[in-house]
């Protein structure tokens, strides 16, 4: 064989080498998605689906958490549902869901345009105010707010009757103590709400301000008539996760008040707790559990049907 043909084959040989190198790490870059899917997946497996699959097998039995158990089919439910103590908790998870959302959402905005404001004044001290309740555990921040309205020894108690008034019943008036927990879960919720607006507000483009502002437009028009049409798809989704998570609530109200006075102010899942573990029916809470769930995914179906036809309606 000559040097030319030896030449072209070590070129052939090395080309073919090079190519499959080439194809090997193409393989490569093809499977790092699936492998980093597929630890997405066995981790929701493991802890989302497998323990939900459990609860909704307990939710058929009158399994305790010790022992054996056995299948009642659907006692647990018809319970449920004739338990009056079950309505009350459903019924102040709505009411506490109602107050919460809207305040959180409208003090969120409001915290929002003020950051962003170039002449605003005060936002290093805002920004500490905010974000200290986001940095901190909800059981800490409850247990603050306790501090604060404690009827005995509370500071917001100290300073009313200092000032010669009486010391209100911040902790034993139901309707009080659930406002007190509407407060620290706005306050405990506002930081990652304004950041969601600071983001969008920041993405609306400047010329639709200068545009209006050459056309007359003041400060509420230009809030009303650019800012909240252009953030709609974040205001959806800081509505849809504060519903979610105030509907769901449960360390704000364990660390303030106990869900009390007495059981008055139980929500869902601290009626869930009650029942499952300080009572010991695990497959009743399983059941009741599953509403929860139930209801969670109805309101966002709901509310996400509602954003589908406004952003066709645009």
């Amino acid at each position: 064989m000559s040097a030319t043909g030896t030449a072209a084959a070590r070129l052939t040989a090395a080309r073919g080498l090079g190519a499959r190198r080439a194809r090997g790490r193409l393989n490569h870059y093809r499977f790092a998605p699936l492998v980093l899917i597929l630890v997405n997946v066995v981790l929701f497996a493991a802890f989302f689906a497998w323990p939900a699959v459990i609860g909704l097998v307990y939710s058929f039995t009158d399994y305790t958490g010790v022992g054996s158990f056995h299948f009642i089919g659907l006692s647990n439910y018809q319970q449920l549902f004739g338990d009056s103590a079950f309505y009350a908790a459903l019924g102040r998870t709505v009411l506490f869901t109602v107050v919460v959302v809207p305040t959180s959402f409208v003090f969120s905005l409001l915290a929002a345009n003020l950051m962003v404001d170039r002449f605003a004044k005060g936002k290093l001290v805002a920004r500490i105010i905010l974000f200290v309740p986001w940095l901190i555990s909800p059981i800490v921040s409850g247990v603050i707010w306790r501090w604060l309205f404690g009827e005995n020894f509370g500071l917001v108690n100290f300073v009313i009757e200092s000032l010669g008034g009486g010391a209100v019943p911040w902790q034993s008036n139901a309707d009080l103590s659930l406002m007190v927990v509407v407060i620290a879960a706005t306050w405990g919720g506002t930081a990652f709400s304004m950041l969601l607006f600071i983001a969008a507000i920041k993405n609306v483009p400047v010329s639709y301000y200068e545009a209006a502002a050459l056309d007359g437009a003041g400060p509420w028009r230009l809030f009303r008539d650019i800012t909240l049409p252009s953030i709609a798809p974040t205001s959806f989704i800081v509505i849809l996760l504060t519903t979610l998570n105030a509907m769901k609530e449960y360390a704000l109200f364990q660390s303030l008040n106990n869900g009390g006075p007495g059981t008055s102010n139980n929500l869902l899942v601290q009626y869930i707790y009650q029942t499952g573990f300080q009572q010991g029916q695990i497959g009743y809470a399983s059941a009741a559990s599953f509403v929860l769930m139930i209801l969670l995914m109805v309101v966002a179906v709901i509310q996400l049907t509602v954003n589908r036809r406004t952003e066709r309606r645009r």
